[in-house]
């Protein structure tokens, strides 16, 4: 195989020159760049990535945190997405991806510590935030790059991208309130996420203000899994006086629900209306098609790179904050039309 002594005699430089333009230097000309790498590729060199880390001190490599199991972390279509957002922009900057994934709060913290104090990544990009949990204290008390894909409770100076998540639940509440559903039911993701908890405010708050009863055996717990939705929905409609719509926290458990529902007998959306979140690209493609708050999700993962590089590249230390608005997308699931049809 060939080395950097052999690029070096082919480019007429020294082995230092080779090795300063593999990290990008400036100190080298322009055209000095281009022989180097005329005869790189003349050579077939490929640069070792260790080799190439220890000369521009980076790891070329982001860590990105999913807050899931492995066996989980993808049969929800958020984080493939939003992978494929972050992915999009990283190949752009030359980085690699290196995935933490766990639903252990404390291994999670451990991991990605140990990841940024080792230099093994760079970076990292968070793709969810808990109600208790001191890994953001860590990361903002040891100046580590970082950016989130949600929010935290307190003031710490983080940069993250978001939904107006209550405003998501709200959105998603009222169009079945307006639709003339009046048992609204909510089946909820984990309350350890805030995620979870805005969204819940959100519908709420819809609620309230159509002067409407909040009840609390109508709001259930689960986990982000079809399975556990299905299980959650079973029980909402077992109840003495079951609800006449189901808002999901998410698609992936919207049609968990329509399962169940389908599965008693009901028909969606004339006995029970249904929404979700996301807009799952499968959601048009169920029977009946799913309502849903449709949530940019690669733009999240898109924008949450972009800020990284950001912070990366010009050691920005201010906090920068975005917010992305979500688009109600009614479909069959809980038409006007078919609830009120024979």
């Amino acid at each position: 195989m060939p080395t950097m002594k052999d690029v070096a005699r082919r480019a007429g430089v020294s082995v230092s020159t080779v090795s300063r333009v593999i990290s990008g230097s400036d100190r080298i000309s322009a055209a000095t760049k281009e022989r180097v790498r005329a005869a790189m590729k003349e050579l077939g060199f490929h640069p070792n990535a260790i080799a190439r880390s220890l000369a521009s001190k980076t790891a070329g490599t982001i860590g990105l945190v999913v807050s899931r199991s492995p066996e989980n972390a993808f049969a929800n279509s958020f984080f493939p997405e939003v992978i494929r957002g972050i992915g999009s922009v990283l190949s752009k900057h030359g980085y690699y991806l290196l995935l933490i994934m766990t639903d252990d709060p404390e291994v999670e913290r451990a991991q990605t510590l140990a990841a940024l104090r080792s230099r093994r990544v760079d970076g990292a990009i968070i793709t969810s935030s808990r109600v208790s949990d001191t890994l953001f204290r860590h990361l903002v008390d040891e100046k580590q790059k970082f950016v989130l894909i949600g929010r935290v409770l307190d003031d710490l100076p983080v940069s993250y991208v978001d939904n107006d998540n209550v405003k998501v639940g709200y959105m998603a509440t009222r169009h079945l309130i307006e639709a003339g559903y009046r048992r609204i039911a909510m089946i909820s993701g984990d309350p350890q996420y805030i995620v979870s908890l805005d969204r819940i405010e959100g519908y709420k708050k819809a609620i309230s203000e159509a002067g409407m009863e909040f009840r609390k055996e109508y709001l259930v717990n689960a986990g982000f899994t079809r399975e556990a939705a299905e299980e959650a929905c079973q029980k909402l409609l077992a109840l003495d006086q079951p609800p006449d719509a189901i808002f999901a926290a998410d698609d992936t458990m919207a049609s968990g629900a329509v399962r169940a529902i389908l599965k008693s007998g009901l028909r969606i959306p004339e006995d029970v209306g249904v929404i979700g979140v996301n807009d799952d690209p499968l959601a048009s493609m169920m029977r009946p098609a799913l309502s849903t708050v449709r949530i940019p999700v690669f733009e999240l993962g898109v924008w949450a790179a972009r800020i990284l590089m950001d912070l990366l590249s010009d050691g920005e230390t201010v906090p920068r904050q975005m917010v992305l608005p979500g688009t109600l997308v009614v479909r069959e699931s809980s038409s006007t039309r078919g609830l009120f049809s024979a």
